[in-house]
């Protein structure tokens, strides 16, 4: 996909005074584009890892960030998110079917901007001063719902009481309390609610309201972790498996959240889920879930290059340097490394291979296991994306998914659905809002509109 003023005639962004007088011959070094030479050399002798940031390096903390710089990789290259475009030269393969279709949006440089050169970039030249990235990704991830001000969760029951009591319903009251309160606020409205009124606000919801707007507001007021389980629960509850269920929440949670939804899958509906899972699936597929199901992945955000080099030439001999696949190579790569390690994994194997590692699983695998692994796989290079991704396939075409648009909707509403909001008009040339709009309609459409900050 061409952008306007990509690449720009100049070349691409730099670092203002690398290399540093005196150190040429250690920058950058063979076959590396993305970060600057350090006293020593780079990496430094005897070990994988990056040492600190030297004093005002221009990068707040640790070197790399943890997740790496806004538009920079951590190793070899530019980075898919946010905000890069990749290419030859850089590390990664260009962009296309093999990282899940997700084009790149136009390139950025830091926050502040400046001109600047990255060595290796073909004709080696510096373009004139770009934006930097933009303030929400600085920031960091960022959902659309956040802790009302000036809650008063007896005032919010109060409000909620009188949408439903007598003949016909207030939907757009109920809207305007729903969709502009956090997870924890909604909490303290249902305890409020049965205090003033002795009834359940869940029940005298699920009774005045019907269909789509009744599914969505009810997983508003599901306190995350229970709703992740319950979705888990349903999935695999009755004839039939929603694997793709499954695979959604297993692979992209964090340890923490993966422990906490299986304790409450177990207090909840006293099952064991791992055993729930190995009645519901089989082969490759149930050993990568019953792998996630264990939240160990390693969370250390340091990432080792020469075990990534490692991981990727192990991975390499698993697949594509073999008749057959390891599969329990990639099962244990893909599960046990952390996100940043993984990204870095990448693109060593794009440099061993020399293709990208999704496509290498396009080719190795099929089915769920392989939807699997790749959702692991776009998780550590963007989040956001796979998200964005899953909400256009969710309308797309006829009909709608209403329960993955749904579930998307509300678990990512805290977390990151700015970003998602983001990617998906970079990927799809429309906005979410826009395409819900047409997909969607009545109190369903504006409660999902209220909820995406639109």
């Amino acid at each position: 996909m061409a952008y306007p003023g990509y690449p720009p005639s100049g070349g691409y962004p730099a670092f203002p005074g690398y290399p540093p007088t005196g150190q040429e011959s250690v920058y950058p070094p063979a076959g590396q584009y993305s970060f600057p030479a350090l006293p020593g050399g780079y990496p430094p002798a005897g070990g994988g890892t990056y040492p600190a940031a030297p004093p005002n390096a221009g990068y707040p903390g640790a070197y790399p960030a943890p997740g790496g710089y806004p538009g920079v990789s951590q190793a070899g290259g530019m980075s898919p998110y946010p905000g890069v475009p990749t290419g030859p030269g850089f590390g990664v393969p260009p962009p296309g079917p093999g990282f899940g279709g997700y084009p790149q949006p136009p390139a950025q440089s830091y926050a502040g901007g400046g001109p600047a050169q990255i060595p290796g970039y073909p004709g080696g030249q510096a373009p004139s001063p770009m934006p930097g990235p933009p303030a929400a990704v600085v920031q960091g991830t960022q959902g659309t719902i956040q802790d009302a001000p000036n809650f008063d969760a007896g005032r919010d029951a109060e409000i909620l009481r009188k949408a439903m009591k007598g003949f016909g319903t207030d939907e757009q009251a109920i809207i305007n309390v729903v969709a502009n309160r956090s997870n924890d606020q909604r909490q303290k409205i249902k305890a409020a609610f049965k205090t003033m009124y002795g009834k359940d606000l869940i029940k005298d919801l699920k009774s005045e309201l019907s269909g789509n707007v009744e599914e969505l507001i009810l997983a508003l007021f599901m306190p995350s972790t229970y709703y992740d389980a319950w979705s888990l629960r349903h999935a695999m509850k009755g004839p039939g498996t929603q694997e793709r269920v499954l695979i959604e929440i297993l692979c992209t949670r964090t340890n923490q959240e993966i422990k906490e939804i299986v304790n409450c899958y177990k207090s909840e509906f006293g099952r064991d889920i791992e055993q729930d899972i190995r009645a519901d699936t089989s082969g490759h597929f149930e050993r990568l879930l019953v792998s996630m199901c264990q939240g160990n992945r390693d969370e250390n955000q340091t990432v080792d290059y020469q075990k990534a080099q490692e991981d990727a030439q192990r991975l390499y001999q698993a697949g594509e340097g073999k008749l057959g696949t390891d599969e329990s190579c990639f099962n244990m790569v893909l599960a046990s490394r952390s996100f940043p390690q993984l990204k870095a994994t990448v693109e060593a194997y794009s440099r061993i291979a020399n293709r990208d590692l999704l496509s290498s699983i396009d080719r190795e695998f099929s089915g769920n296991v392989e939807r699997g692994l790749k959702t692991i796989l776009q998780c550590a290079l963007n989040r956001p994306a796979f998200f964005a991704e899953r909400l256009y396939y969710a309308m797309k075409g006829a009909g709608t998914d209403d329960s993955t648009l749904i579930r998307i909707i509300v678990t990512r509403s805290e977390i990151d659905l700015v970003q998602i909001k983001q990617m998906f008009t970079q990927m799809y040339q429309k906005t979410l809002a826009t395409m819900i709009s047409s997909d969607t309609s009545g109190d369903y459409r504006r409660l999902l509109l209220s909820i995406v900050g639109q």
